[in-house]
């Protein structure tokens, strides 16, 4: 299978279920399009704790030993989220938003961009933080099929459905965060020729559960966490459990 083949297939899935969702969503009342997206932050709770389970993998544990898990994930968000507030990521992808509800939706009032800018926010965040996203990704790239990315294909579909029923469009412009991100890791698996170490894909897949639990609590509109300055994590994480190995 050519590699790239499950990211394309994951962004027609997520075109189509935001056109689906757009579709509904107009004919649904604010109430229940809040309710959905309740029920979407109750289940990327879910799909959190069990990347966030990963802190427990043997692998990692029996490379860094077993105290150093929980710290290497500490020190992953502390050091990515100083890093990723001093490169103002969160402001600048909620500013490229705001230029594609300009280029893709003309002018609107400011609840509608607010809306739009926070359906892209969110669901780029859900599509590209995951642990089927990195692995899925890699393993692509690798030759080793897109079996991943299918099933992430499926689930992202029925997420944009629900989320372009609350958002709107900006869900479907989430596409072309998907397109940069499981793109480039493809292309990483294609230059690497191997897949990651077991335990430094164990500390990402940690490290991006709690992500999603940041995510979770946006949608659930308890705490508006800047999550997407917390992405340098993500590359923290894996040189974390080097140092701690080397130092062990």
């Amino acid at each position: 299978m050519i590699p790239g083949t499950g990211t394309v297939v994951n962004v027609a899935t997520v075109l189509l279920g935001a056109l689906l969702g757009r579709l509904l969503g107009d004919r649904l009342p604010e109430r229940t399009r809040d309710l959905v997206t309740d029920a979407l932050g109750l289940v990327t709770l879910l799909i959190a704790a069990t990347s966030a389970v990963a802190v427990l993998d043997p692998a990692l544990s029996s490379r860094v030993g077993d105290s150093a898990p929980m710290l290497i994930v500490l020190g992953s968000l502390v050091l990515g989220g100083i890093v990723g507030s001093l490169l103002r990521l969160e402001q600048r992808v909620e500013s490229v938003g705001g230029w594609l509800q300009r280029r893709l939706a003309g002018d609107a009032g400011s609840a509608e961009r607010h809306r739009f800018i926070e359906g892209f926010v969110v669901s780029s965040l859900l599509f590209c933080t995951g642990p089927l996203t990195i692995l899925g990704s890699l393993n692509d790239g690798l030759g080793n099929g897109a079996d991943q990315l299918f099933l992430k294909a499926m689930l992202d579909g029925f997420a944009a459905i629900a989320f372009a029923s609350a958002f709107g469009w900006g869900v479907a412009a989430s596409a072309i965060t998907v397109v940069v991100v499981q793109g480039g890791l493809t292309l990483v698996g294609v230059l690497l020729g191997d897949v990651l170490p077991d335990a430094q894909l164990a500390a990402i897949t940690a490290t991006g559960g709690l992500l999603l639990v940041g995510v979770a609590l946006r949608l659930l509109r308890i705490r508006e966490i800047p999550v997407a300055d917390l992405l340098p994590a993500l590359l923290v994480a894996p040189v974390l459990v080097v140092l701690a190995a080397a130092v062990r």
